[in-house]
């Protein structure tokens, strides 16, 4: 199958799909969308990982873990389900040598959902955090696979996440680049991004009617300032629904939306942007 569109930051593994995960992998099929799930400890990656190799085309993996995951942590029971209360709170130690051989998988495309996330920041995981990304960091050089990066800021402002991460990449000296995704910073902040050579990745929020609270991203900006190949399309599924699916869980197959609403803003044909965008995650993940 040739696609239209890629999704490329998905979690379809994640149990929220456990009942209907086939139907969905279907309805993505049948829409012309490929995807990309992402890990975000070990055990979803091994998922995100088994997922790939069942399907004979289309899907993809890539294997990290999450900054919310290497200390005490928010749980999301629509990503490990009711037993993982337990593993979140104690965090994960990464374990480099077998993300290592999970990563040499040939589905494997990149390496993350790996970055700085200081929404619900506690004074002591900062450092952790950094200490886990710079292992991600040396991961991705050794694979040669592209970095999928998770950012955040605090809703409260303070650190700038973005500018921490852009430290830490240059200061690594990496050879990879990669995709920011689920961008939410401001215009600056887009620009140094794409002045090293990531990709910044959007998604339904594009089409949420724009945000009146002082810090919320501006997306019709964004991407108005972002030039069209240096933009990626995603879900971050279950999470995320675009509108007019506003409020029903997330999958795959909704990703045209977000490229529907990027040829908006661009005033391209749906068809014209679709195209660019579909190359653009080609090229990145090398697919």
């Amino acid at each position: 199958m040739n696609p239209k569109y890629i999704d490329i930051h998905s979690h379809l593994h994640f149990t929220a799909f456990d009942a209907d995960r086939a139907e969905v992998l279907k309805r993505a099929q049948d829409a012309g969308v490929w995807m990309i799930n992402v890990g975000t400890q070990y055990d979803t990656s091994v998922s995100a990982v088994k997922l790939a190799n069942s399907v004979s085309s289309g899907v993809f993996a890539t294997v990290g873990l999450h900054p919310i995951h290497t200390s005490k942590s928010y749980h999301d029971t629509q990503e490990l389900g009711e037993e993982g209360v337990a593993f979140t709170s104690r965090g994960e130690e990464f374990d480099y040598e077998a993300y290592k051989k999970l990563g040499q998988d040939p589905k494997v495309v990149g390496v993350g959902e790996c970055g700085l996330d200081y929404y619900r920041l506690e004074s002591d995981t900062v450092e952790r955090q950094k200490k886990v990304f710079r292992e991600h960091i040396r991961l991705a050089d050794e694979l040669g696979k592209p970095l999928m990066l998770h950012i955040r800021n605090s809703p409260e402002g303070g650190a700038n996440a973005y500018q921490d991460a852009l430290y830490i990449l240059k200061e690594m000296n990496t050879k990879v680049r990669g995709d920011v995704h689920f961008f939410a910073g401001g215009t600056e902040d887009a620009r140094a991004f794409l002045d090293y050579g990531f990709t910044l990745s959007f998604t339904g929020a594009v089409t949420f009617p724009k945000s009146k609270k002082p810090g919320m991203a501006d997306y019709e900006e964004l991407i108005k300032f972002t030039p069209l190949d240096m933009i990626l399309t995603e879900t971050d599924c279950p999470y995320i629904t675009p509108v007019p699916h506003r409020g029903e869980r997330n999958e795959p197959a909704n990703v045209r939306y977000v490229a529907k609403r990027i040829a908006e803003i661009k005033g391209l044909l749906e068809s014209e942007a679709a195209a660019v965008l579909l190359a653009n995650a080609r090229r990145v993940f090398n697919i």
